[in-house]
């Protein structure tokens, strides 16, 4: 029999992992502040409720997936929160992304209320997400990963476990800062085969089949050559996630000179275009630096995948 599972944060990314748990046949419990993202999941065959410990008393097993830690925080240990509705002995799997301090720490509060955690942040983009191709990242015990892989399975085409609680946190920060300079530089090499005179569409297509592709360039580029920039993902997001990689740094000792121009790149996004624009108008930044922008026909205005 398929374990139960209460889900909290239907957002661009959460509410695609849901729908793939309820498309595989898990029983599936979901909150949110936003009520039509529940009534689209209710659709799909969810049961809505109205605080996180009702859901988690319902299902006796609890999925996050929220935008920052504070808001984990709350929804976990919070009046109404999981800690007064999971069981002894129930789980709580956070996709959300945190620092390694933070997912201890709040670990360490379910712990003591008799809890277990796995940390299952997700890489990948909400693109395949949207079709259970997505990538988890899975950091805790090796018997409690394994009980609750099927429904891991069921949101994720693939799962790397890397160790105790803590380490997912470490390679979804990696995978992110990675992310983003590589966001930065495919904008800076679409400018230069712009202003190089070059069509960009085949430009586009030539950076792929070279050595200088990377994952992001083959998604997040086509959302700027269509001028949608809409990836799902915002400003605010992109520096919550970059300051996670340079606090690690700073505790570590390691000088992340990429990381840190980056860093400050988006902050110029954000300051002018505002923390909720999406992730990818950084390079609309450039865009209005030079004075063109980089538009080529054929490229969708969102990211899609044959299921």
């Amino acid at each position: 029999m398929s374990e139960s599972y209460a889900f909290i944060g239907l957002g661009h990314l959460g509410g695609n992992l849901a729908a793939s748990l309820i498309r595989n046949g898990f029983a599936v419990t979901v909150v949110d502040r936003d009520p039509a993202a529940v009534e689209r999941l209710v659709a799909l065959g969810a049961t809505a409720a109205n605080k996180p410990a009702e859901a988690a008393a319902r299902a006796g097993n609890a999925i996050t997936c929220l935008p920052s830690p504070k808001v984990s925080e709350a929804v976990l240990a919070g009046p109404g929160g999981l800690l007064e509705g999971l069981p002894r002995g129930g789980i709580w799997i956070e996709m959300s992304t945190n620092s390694r301090d933070e997912i201890l720490r709040l670990a360490a509060l379910a712990s003591a209320k008799g809890i277990e955690t796995l940390e299952c942040p997700v890489t990948g983009g909400v693109h395949l997400a949207a079709v259970g191709k997505i990538t988890a990242l899975v950091g805790g015990h090796a018997t409690l990963y394994e009980r609750h892989r099927p429904a891991i399975e069921a949101m994720c085409a693939k799962s790397f476990l890397m160790g105790p609680i803590g380490s997912a946190a470490v390679i979804k920060v990696i995978t992110n800062m990675l992310a983003f300079i590589h966001l930065v530089a495919a904008g800076e090499a679409l400018m230069l085969a712009k202003q190089g005179g070059l069509d960009l569409a085949q430009s586009y297509h030539a950076i792929v089949a070279s050595s200088g592709n990377s994952f992001v360039h083959e998604t997040e580029s086509q959302l700027v050559l269509n001028g949608s920039y809409d990836i799902g993902f915002t400003m605010d997001l992109a520096l919550k996630d970059l300051g996670f990689a340079l606090t690690m740094a700073e505790q570590s000792g390691v000088p992340l000179d990429l990381a840190s121009r980056v860093n400050a790149i988006f902050e110029q996004g954000k300051a002018a275009y505002g923390g909720d624009a999406w992730s990818t108008q950084i390079v609309k930044l450039l865009e209005d630096t030079v004075g063109t922008d980089l538009r080529a026909p054929g490229f969708p205005a969102r990211l899609e995948v044959d299921r």
